[in-house]
């Protein structure tokens, strides 16, 4: 089985790491909620409160953080796979009220779950008797209603996260978090310039409005392939995308299966391209492999910048695609990296604008 394969023969990059973040998700409500129960039960005898959940026996906290955790679980699992892309395109504060609404009403169902389970395997009491104290106990609704604040603040605050998070590709919140880059560090990195071809006709041709969202979705799908293959898009500039790998033979292998998978996503979806917009969008790529330091910058905004003559190399490769008449153009730098599984034709040692020295170029051909 190929590399280029992965999408359709096992779960995805993409997949893998955001049901990494449901589970995260899951158990940091899990323990929360926890925290908040052993508070209340706590604080219960002082105000009185003779509620159905003071039970705090092993098979009771067992049990909670069972019931807890699964339906924990499905909500993110929801929140991420669901309501993240069936919102994409509203506002950010409708987002975030709607999805929140949603996720407010199943805790409610958990924690009607909950009350109804504890009713019946820790005070041994029938189902309709559970229904019974659920719905006639006042402190049922006091502790609901006590409970509610909790959650739309840590369901906000989790989608806060999220959103954060997605500004930058995985790992680079992180980074930020911890200062890893406080300090700059010079990295052997490999880059690639992605650039829209034939950009200003098709301008003309959608008007501003429509050329805005044409290359929205073009980026959309062209970044889904990055990230299969661990790409650290680095920014978006217009309709250009610089994305890097950290070098290793690996990962350059996992560059030329993105170019290819960014190349089959939007062939797949040239439909779609077709109806909305009359164009299928194509592509110009140029990569090359060298140091690059790599630093945190900014003071309002911040963000992780990258800089170096790897860097301006890669944009000017980029740049004489077209006159060489070749969409994906690479440096020996990177054709020696590693054995390419492509095609390539010796273009020759060119001086590129702006640069002292000549560089061999590669054109590849999948």
């Amino acid at each position: 089985m190929t590399r280029s394969n992965r999408l359709t023969h096992s779960m995805s990059f993409v997949r893998k790491y955001n049901f990494r973040m449901v589970l995260v998700i899951a158990v940091t409500w899990t323990v929360t909620d926890l925290i908040y129960w052993v508070k209340f039960m706590h604080v219960a005898p002082a105000l009185g409160i003779d509620g159905v959940f003071q039970v705090a026996s092993t098979t009771a906290i067992i049990l909670r953080c069972f019931i807890v955790f699964m339906m924990s679980y499905t909500m993110c699992y929801i929140l991420i796979f669901r309501l993240r892309q069936k919102f994409r395109f509203y506002p950010l504060l409708v987002n975030l009220l709607a999805k929140t609404a949603i996720l407010l009403i199943a805790a409610v169902v958990m924690n009607f779950l909950l009350h109804i389970t504890y009713s019946i395997f820790i005070l041994n009491l029938t189902f309709s008797n559970g229904l019974h104290r659920f719905f006639d106990y006042p402190m049922s609704l006091l502790w609901l209603a006590q409970h509610s604040v909790g959650w739309i603040v840590l369901f906000v605050l989790t989608q806060v996260i999220i959103e954060i998070n997605e500004k930058y590709s995985p790992g680079v919140f992180w980074a930020i978090l911890i200062g890893k880059y406080r300090q700059p560090r010079v990295q052997k990195r490999i880059v690639m310039f992605m650039d829209l071809q034939r950009s200003t006709p098709i301008a003309e041709t959608l008007g501003s409005k429509e050329n805005f969202k044409f290359i929205r979705d073009f980026i959309y799908y062209v970044s889904t392939a990055l990230m299969e293959y661990d790409g650290r898009i680095y920014q978006y500039v217009g309709d250009e995308i610089v994305v890097s790998w950290l070098y290793s033979p690996k990962n350059v292998e996992k560059c030329l299966d993105a170019l290819k998978l960014s190349f089959r996503l939007l062939k797949k979806n040239s439909v779609y391209f077709r109806s909305h917009y009359g164009i299928v969008p194509e592509f110009k790529a140029g990569i090359h492999v060298g140091d690059v330091t790599v630093g945190e910058i900014g003071v309002i905004k911040k963000d992780i910048a990258m800089n170096g003559d790897t860097m301006n190399t890669t944009a000017r490769i980029c740049s004489v695609c077209n006159e060489f008449e070749n969409k994906y153009i690479a440096s020996k730098a990177f054709i020696d990296n590693t054995a390419i599984n492509c095609k390539t034709e010796n273009i020759g040692v060119i001086y590129l604008k702006g640069k002292t020295n000549s560089i061999e170029l590669f054109g590849l051909r999948f």
